[in-house]
């Protein structure tokens, strides 16, 4: 048996997930990485996660297919269970309510929340049955006071923090610690293309995040230090939201 713990990362080649889990290898802990498409991206974190000396394991597919999901996490969550998972899968595929396509509502909602049931389908029982876990899922600030052009986007990350409320009721008497973090406007490439001008002014603190500042946070409620913060939803947005 492995004496170091496992963190699975879901969407963990790039921006937050990327930080993440490089954060968490750093103090330890083994990966297990998702992705959906980039292979060469994973493969970069992956080797450069190896570098802290820690075992990294990388599979790429669809989180908002169920059976895609089931077969690459079930059989090495049971193996294996992971002592965290941290929840990063997202798109965004933004328009005017109006203007929405079904797909563009319907690809999102898919990724965004039903993702997190496939993910958590794979990964909970194997925690409860070891009495012991961190989960933090990565919302936005977008679910907390919803973004105009993303209805949908908006749509999903506050199912998340519904979500991820109501599991912290249902595991923690499990041993089980469930949070949820809330980006503001991230410097990734999730942002690009964004009226950054219109929206610096509105920030308190007058710069945007980066990866550092959103991962830091995830990596303290990953790890022992934490021990008493559940069921949370942590802002990290310069004060956007407040």
């Amino acid at each position: 048996m492995c004496a170091r713990p496992l963190a699975l990362v879901v969407g963990g080649s790039r921006g937050i997930g990327k930080s993440t889990a490089l954060r968490l290898a750093r103090s330890g802990f083994d990966i297990y990485l998702t992705y959906h498409k980039d292979d060469k991206a994973a493969s970069a974190v992956s080797a450069e996660i190896e570098k802290a000396g820690v075992i990294c394991n990388i599979t790429a597919f669809d989180v908002a297919d169920f059976k895609q999901t089931e077969e690459a996490l079930c059989k090495p969550m049971d193996e294996r269970a992971p002592e965290v998972v941290v929840f990063n899968a997202g798109i965004v595929r933004d328009n005017l309510m109006v203007m929405m396509s079904r797909e563009e509502w319907g690809d999102v909602i898919s990724t965004n929340l039903n993702g997190f049931y496939n993910v958590m389908h794979a990964v909970l029982f194997p925690m409860i049955r070891e009495k012991r876990g961190r989960i933090v899922v990565v919302s936005s600030t977008s679910g907390e006071v919803g973004q105009a052009g993303q209805v949908n986007y908006s749509a999903s990350k506050a199912g998340l923090i519904g979500a991820a409320k109501a599991l912290a009721r249902e595991v923690g008497k499990k041993n089980i610690i469930v949070n949820a973090v809330a980006p503001g406007v991230i410097e990734t490439d999730m942002t690009e293309g964004l009226p950054m001008e219109k929206i610096l002014p509105l920030i308190p603190i007058q710069r945007f995040g980066n990866v550092e500042d959103v991962s830091s946070v995830i990596h303290f409620l990953c790890t022992e230090r934490n021990m008493y913060i559940h069921g949370q939803v942590i802002g990290v947005n310069g004060g956007l939201a407040t």
